[in-house]
């Protein structure tokens, strides 16, 4: 596998950068965080998984030694609800919002940037075959516009034995890919059937920002290490894009809610922020409302009622 080609944040322009998603499909820019800004959020989160059994006794949080006793991930109960309390984290939705990440993806989108307000967070025990993220293409699970893009922040130094992404050089290219579902948690692209010019992988750093395309395939290299891999998934756009309504809501049966997000923040900056922008959503209200009363199943039925219900 080749190495990333990466580019450091202060050489960064914003025709380098579409140059490169453009052509590659992703950019790997270098020191675009500041350390300490990572760092407390990875202090936030390590804490919380001390306090779950998650992580070594009479070790350092901060050193992420997993127990394997504890190994667990999505969908396991013991994982969502663990998982929910660190989604509730005022600084895990801060960190996308930093104003030097900001400044990087208005080079590449312009000024009306979208943020999503869903970031998700990756907590990948070491050893564990069946949680690894196998090849996939984000708007597979997005839909909308597949002009947005997705940034890849780990939370400390990840070299290749703790499990980093990896990414297909040219995969955007090749629109969007046949997924299989049958049986799986996760879809993925069967292994070998990926269009793209090979791949590319290496270690990335707390600071670092892996930023690609949403047709862009990747995958988690496999956590061999004894250290819980900790990332944060971000997606961005111009708001001027349509969007998918369940990127703003809670589609699911798990009584998520921004206000139990929100219960502990200390500050109301960032709360309902997307509702103060002019969204175009796709599918509309009013086709949500008719898939409510018109969707093949049930189950169908009532996660669009959920969705629409949360868009007023």
């Amino acid at each position: 596998m080749n190495p990333f080609y990466q580019i450091h944040s202060t050489d960064l322009t914003s025709s380098s950068l579409r140059d490169e998603i453009n052509t590659r499909g992703y950019a790997l820019i270098r020191d675009v965080l500041p350390l300490q800004a990572v760092n407390s959020l990875l202090r936030d989160v390590t804490q919380m998984l001390y306090a779950e059994g998650w992580l070594l006794p009479q070790h350092d949080a901060m050193e992420r030694l997993a127990n394997m006793d504890a190994a667990c991930g999505d969908p396991d109960p013991a994982f969502k609800r663990v998982y929910q309390e660190i989604f509730n984290l005022e600084l895990f939705h801060a960190l996308p919002h930093h104003s030097s990440l900001q400044r990087v993806m208005k080079m590449l989108v312009g000024d009306q940037l979208l943020i999503h307000p869903k970031p998700i967070g990756r907590l990948i025990f070491p050893h564990c075959e069946r949680l690894v993220v196998h090849a996939h293409q984000d708007y597979q699970f997005m839909g909308g516009d597949p002009q947005f893009y997705t940034a890849w922040i780990p939370l400390h130094d990840c070299p290749t034995n703790v499990g980093p992404l990896r990414i297909l050089e040219g995969s955007h290219r090749f629109g969007f890919q046949s997924h299989e579902k049958e049986n799986l948690h996760v879809p993925q692209i069967p292994p070998g059937r990926e269009l793209g010019e090979g791949w590319v992988g290496g270690q990335v750093n707390a600071g670092d920002v892996l930023i690609f395309h949403s047709l862009t395939v990747h995958a988690a290299s496999p956590n061999l290490s004894k250290e819980l891999r900790l990332s944060l998934d971000c997606r961005f756009q111009d708001s001027r894009r349509v969007l998918n309504p369940s990127n703003v809501v809670f589609a699911g049966e798990s009584g998520k809610s921004w206000e139990k997000t929100y219960a502990s923040w200390r500050s109301d900056d960032l709360k309902y922020y997307w509702k103060k922008m002019s969204l175009t959503f796709e599918p509309t209200k009013p086709e949500i409302l008719r898939l409510a009363e018109t969707a093949a199943s049930p189950s169908a039925r009532a996660k669009f009622a959920r969705i629409a219900s949360q868009l007023d």
